[in-house]
């Protein structure tokens, strides 16, 4: 009993002291820390740019010794932190239910979307008044002028022999008489001039009066919101449904890629968002599609007063710190991101580098 006492005990304390050792290990080693994903979270200046930021506070805020260890993508840091090469990733690194798989994420420092950046350009006359010559639109004035038409031939076919002044024998002014008749009427103008004096007639033109209530409505109805939907019409983009038919412009290899595919909407791949948005200004795109926050954050550096961001989201996920499987530092990461933002120190970074949604 005596030794296996003294064994125990020096078991005891063989495991205290190796597991202070590691703990403390852990405090004193230089973290590796991957760096990589683009402005404004992300900067070529190692101090600079949102994710950094929170991270610089945190590791403050524990007292942790680390380097940085930059990358090209996002796609290399987490290949190499699967790896074992570095102990983190800080970035705007998407949380996925796939990358779970290989790896663990921190609660999100930032809430991201996908957003839809257009022109704003002043429609010409030409382009406001283009509707009104739509082949739909020509199509529905001919279908008109051909029920006045039969109207003012039924009413001349009724009038013409007991209201001969009104409705001449001659087939081409009496047609043309019964078609002013139910112009007035439908307008309900009434001016006198012509009247209908025989039954046959009346119930025609009462007939026509009631139809011509329906029809002149819609027809107003129509014109009226051809006109309006010009007038609001511009070449901005305002929900991914508009850009059906249209040209649009994302980063190569970005989520925004696979969102779009999905969507069956195609679209250019370019390397950059500089390069996106050179497209857009030059009139070869129609929208460039991509995270919300790196559009915001363009719009408050370059003062686009021709540039619209829309207000739908899509393709909402959130943005982590992404860790090794086995990973200790979790934990006092995601306590520290807690206080970070029950401090509005979160908030106070983001809102330096990124334009507020109006």
């Amino acid at each position: 009993m005596r030794l296996t006492t003294i064994t125990l005990l020096a078991l005891f304390l063989y495991v205290g002291t190796y597991g202070q050792t590691k703990i403390t290990s852990t405090v004193k080693d230089t973290l590796k820390v991957g760096i990589a994903g683009s402005e404004p979270f992300v900067f070529n200046e190692k101090d600079k740019g949102i994710a950094i930021e929170i991270w610089k506070k945190i590791a403050e805020n524990q007292s942790w010794e680390f380097e940085y260890v930059p990358f090209e993508s996002v796609e290399n840091a987490v290949h190499q932190l699967n790896d074992g090469g570095i102990d983190l990733v800080v970035g705007p690194i998407s949380i996925t239910s796939k990358r779970l798989e290989n790896m663990r994420f921190s609660q999100p420092f930032y809430n991201s979307s996908i957003s839809i950046l257009s022109r704003i350009e002043n429609q010409s006359v030409w382009q406001k008044i283009k509707p009104l010559f739509s082949l739909k639109l020509l199509m529905a004035i001919f279908i008109f002028l051909f029920i006045l038409a039969v109207v003012g031939t039924f009413l001349w076919l009724a009038e013409r022999k007991k209201s001969p002044e009104q409705f001449p024998k001659d087939p081409l002014k009496g047609i043309g008489t019964g078609m002013w008749l139910a112009i007035v009427t439908m307008t309900t103008t009434g001016y006198g001039d012509k009247a209908p004096i025989t039954l046959p007639g009346r119930i025609i033109t009462g007939a026509w009066m009631i139809l011509s209530i329906i029809f002149a409505t819609s027809m107003v109805a129509g014109i009226a919101s051809t006109l309006t939907l010009s007038s609001l019409e511009s070449t901005t983009v305002s929900t991914i449904e508009q850009l059906s038919g249209a040209k649009a412009v994302t980063i190569s290899g970005s989520p925004t890629e696979t969102f779009l595919k999905k969507s069956n909407i195609k679209a250019i791949g370019v390397n950059n968002l500089n390069e996106a948005i050179a497209k857009l200004k030059s009139k070869e795109v129609d929208a460039v599609v991509y995270d919300r926050p790196q559009l915001l954050y363009f719009l408050k550096n370059n003062n686009n007063e021709d540039l619209y961001i829309s207000k739908a989201e899509y393709y909402k996920q959130g943005y982590g710190f992404a860790f090794p499987l086995n990973s200790e530092l979790m934990y006092d990461v995601n306590r520290a991101l807690l206080m970070l933002a029950e401090n509005q120190e979160t908030e106070r970074i983001i809102h330096y580098y990124i334009q507020k949604d109006e």
